[in-house]
């Protein structure tokens, strides 16, 4: 069998560990980054904190290669201090990616636009030996918009769902003036301490997850130094929601639900809850944005300086939307290993509770096209980078 040329797309956590796993084989591969720096996505979070330690952020198979090539090992004091995005881009993920079995295939800069099959639409030839014959054609687009095509017989998508955040209206569909406002609606989690122009304003925090935690811990602390700094904080459940546990198996999660919890029972007079509610519309007034609040008992406007929307995200499927790709129609994420979460915990489960669940669950109608990691738990939040990497291994046990 001629030795299939892999197309890793993503230099995170699980793209990487596909990237050393083919190099252990010796096949031919290359591994695609957006950014003009490993890992993307996780820099962009980089100022946050994991839950998980540095014993269980390092692979087996990184250790190792690490090792090999004498390169320290990321441990931290004792393996179990919690690294931030940007520790765990540097101290890891970088120096994988320079390893000689690794940079030379590493291309930056370079995102998957768009993937198909040379010479076959979507409908043809359904998962058939001479679809799988057929080379994968890539869409590649570097850092100046210039476009190129690349081949591959296999496709392994690790991109992850951070570049696809859920919009803020009922039902996930947009609200009324939520597009024309898209610019001055904030997607992601600032870094309160060095950006401008939160101090001394009126924001609106939509969202109950641990990022929204996240930033309304962080806001009750930019305001007890910036007087005038308030957080209308809209979540669509009752605020005990947040939860809190002291029996958590990770100690930094299990503070973070013990603070927003606090919060949200009134723990800051810089904070205050909406709970219950939907967000009914947005417009410009001036120099406010007028948000309408809906809620059983009715409708009420707030108007506020910002809006932070922390509300998830979700799988792009743009890229292989010419691809037959089987997805579950709850968790956008293939089907078979939606199925399988869906019957081992009804979806739920901590993500510690969480392991593979076998090759077949990893399997599309599409020949030779794998979707790895967190994009392949779709809106299930509970991924472990160690599920990650046991996906890797499953798919590479495929390949003769």
């Amino acid at each position: 069998m001629t030795e299939p040329q892999i197309a890793i797309l993503g230099s995170g956590p699980t793209g990487l560990e596909a990237a050393l796993a083919a190099a252990e084989r010796g096949l031919p591969f290359t591994l695609y980054e957006a950014a003009p720096q490993v890992a993307g996505h996780v820099r962009s979070w980089g100022h946050v904190s994991l839950f998980t330690p540095w014993s269980m952020n390092v692979s087996p198979r990184m250790r190792a290669a690490l090792e090999a090539a004498d390169v320290p090992v990321p441990d931290g004091a004792d393996g179990e201090s919690c690294p931030t995005g940007a520790e765990l881009a540097d101290r890891l993920l970088a120096p994988i990616a320079a390893l000689p079995s690794i940079a030379p295939n590493l291309r930056l800069s370079s995102r998957v636009v768009a993937i198909g099959r040379e010479g076959l639409l979507k409908h043809e030839e359904i998962s058939s030996a001479a679809r799988a014959a057929r080379p994968f054609r890539l869409l590649i687009a570097d850092g100046e918009g210039k476009e190129r095509i690349e081949h591959a017989s296999l496709v392994i998508d690790t991109t992850g769902t951070y570049s696809n955040p859920n919009l803020l209206g009922d039902g996930g569909i947009p609200a009324p003036g939520e597009l024309a406002l898209d610019g001055e609606v904030r997607r992601d989690l600032p870094n309160f301490a060095h950006e401008a122009n939160w101090a001394g304003q009126t924001i609106l925090v939509v969202g109950a997850g641990h990022s929204a935690q996240t930033a309304v811990r962080d806001l009750a602390k930019l305001a007890e130094s910036a007087p005038g700094t308030r957080v209308i904080w809209a979540v669509r459940n009752a605020v005990h929601s947040c939860g809190a546990d002291d029996t958590d198996a990770l100690p930094e999660r299990g503070r973070l639900l013990r603070e927003a919890t606090q919060l949200a029972n009134g723990g800051s007079p810089a904070v205050e809850v909406k709970s219950g509610v939907a967000i009914e519309s947005l417009r410009r007034n001036g120099g406010k944005i007028e948000v309408a609040l809906r809620s059983a008992e009715g409708v009420e406007t707030v108007a506020v300086d910002r809006v932070l929307s922390l509300t998830g995200f979700v799988p792009d499927d743009r890229m292989y939307r010419q691809l037959q790709i089987h997805e579950c129609y709850a968790f956008s994420a293939p089907m078979k290993l939606s199925a399988a979460l869906l019957g081992a915990a009804g979806g739920g489960g901590d993500c510690l509770s969480q392991t593979s669940h076998g090759a077949d669950t990893l399997v599309n109608p599409e020949p030779n096209f794998y979707i790895l990691g967190i994009k392949s738990y779709g809106r299930n939040t509970n991924f472990l980078m160690r599920v990650g990497w046991e996906q890797v291994g499953e798919v590479f046990g495929r390949i003769e």
